[in-house]
């Protein structure tokens, strides 16, 4: 018994011939993606959007970003990010019916055919780059897990609930509703993993009992620096995605994978000996 789903965040998809940033052009590096996606040797059960699917929200964008997807022969679950519009992501992504017509993007769904469960919790203040989770949020979560209650579960979101020392990112992260997560998760022992976006970067933290991450973007990445003044900045360090595999209670195993063509594969061995 396995579950693979792959997770994607940060796409930042513009209008064809539009750049992000008035320099780069995210549509290639996210067709590789989806063409690195579709090419592993197991195919995941679903993929897992976690915010910042597009620059600007627009109409144009998320036509394009359907447009890029539509080759992936996968279930979608889409999340908003501080990039995205709710409204617009309902009305173009309409036959996903799980993104819901309420307050806020959230939703309950199953992953793959053996029990884990994703919960997709919506973090975005409107207008703002920083994330929220007011009071309505945290108890739809954590009504949600009691109903649902013994059973695995994933939960997505974009805003990290953790700080990540990078100090520009830190402060348009999720400033409101951390710890009252964390606490919410504490009561509850079957949260195999806690997803999210927002930093272009492969993050691990502890929030609560549960594993927190965030993952790498299939275009560019928030550059590394500590020190907490450093500048806002990105770079083209190789883009990724998140392989998440689930075997059973307590065992979600995390892959980052690399896109893009390199030399190999090549074998340790021949004829059972170690090539010397």
């Amino acid at each position: 018994m396995k579950t693979l789903f792959a997770q994607l965040t940060d796409l930042h998809i513009r209008e064809p011939g539009r750049l992000a940033y008035g320099r780069l052009d995210t549509a290639p590096y996210l067709r590789a993606a989806v063409q690195a996606i579709e090419a592993l040797p197991q195919r995941p059960h679903a993929l897992v959007l976690t915010g910042d699917l597009t620059d600007f929200g627009r109409a144009g964008e998320y036509e394009h970003l359907a447009s890029m997807l539509a080759p992936l022969s996968m279930p979608l679950f889409l999340l908003p990010g501080n990039h995205d519009e709710r409204a617009q992501l309902r009305r173009s992504f309409k036959d996903h019916a799980y993104l819901g017509d309420g307050e806020f993007v959230q939703y309950s769904v199953g992953l793959g055919e053996h029990g884990l469960r994703l919960l997709a919790l919506d973090t975005v203040e409107p207008g703002a780059p920083h994330g929220r989770l007011c009071t309505k949020r945290l108890k739809w979560l954590a009504d949600t897990l009691d109903r649902h209650r013994g059973e695995p579960t994933v939960i997505a979101m974009h805003h990290p609930p953790f700080e990540t020392l990078i100090g520009h990112m830190d402060r348009i992260g999720l400033l409101e509703g951390a710890d009252a997560l964390a606490e919410i998760l504490t009561g509850h022992s079957t949260i195999e993993r806690v997803i999210c976006g927002h930093l272009h970067r492969t993050i691990y933290s502890r929030v609560g009992s549960a594993v927190a991450s965030t993952a790498p973007s299939p275009a560019h990445q928030v550059c590394l620096d500590l020190v907490p003044d450093a500048a806002s900045a990105w770079i083209l360090e190789p883009p990724g995605f998140h392989l998440h595999a689930w075997s059973g209670p307590g065992r979600m195993v995390t892959h980052v994978a690399a896109v893009g063509r390199f030399e190999g594969p090549y074998p340790f061995h021949d004829g059972g000996k170690l090539i010397d």
